[in-house]
């Protein structure tokens, strides 16, 4: 369970990356150049959406690195980033399987009892 954990964490990591640069660029953008009618609106928090982006890629990468040899702080980190994802990404189609990935790979790490067998 906690190589499944560790590659969960990693994959949602890298996915919310994606999602974190595109969510970061977006609110600098409309900050620089304004809003475009009803196409192209400011997010109610950019600051909140900017440290989102950042911060919950790399607390599921670094919990999904950690899961094989410290497997309930890295389940907690991958905890925490999907809440962080959700809270700040809301769910939508972009962010589902980071979410979702980064929610199963923290709940494997949290279950996981003793180290996998090789």
């Amino acid at each position: 369970m906690r190589n499944a954990a560790l590659t969960l964490g990693v994959i949602a990591g890298l996915l919310g990356l994606i999602v974190g640069f595109f969510g970061y660029g977006y609110t600098v953008f409309i900050e620089s150049f304004g809003e475009i009618g009803d196409l192209a609106r400011q997010v109610d928090n950019p600051e909140r959406t900017r440290i989102i982006s950042l911060l919950a890629p790399i607390l599921a990468i670094a919990g999904g690195a950690m899961a094989r040899a410290q497997n309930v702080v890295g389940g907690l980190m991958m905890l925490v980033s999907c809440a962080g994802m959700y809270w700040g990404f809301g769910f939508n189609v972009f962010t589902m399987f980071p979410i979702a990935m980064c929610g199963l790979g923290g709940v494997l790490a949290l279950a996981a009892r003793r180290p996998d067998t090789a």
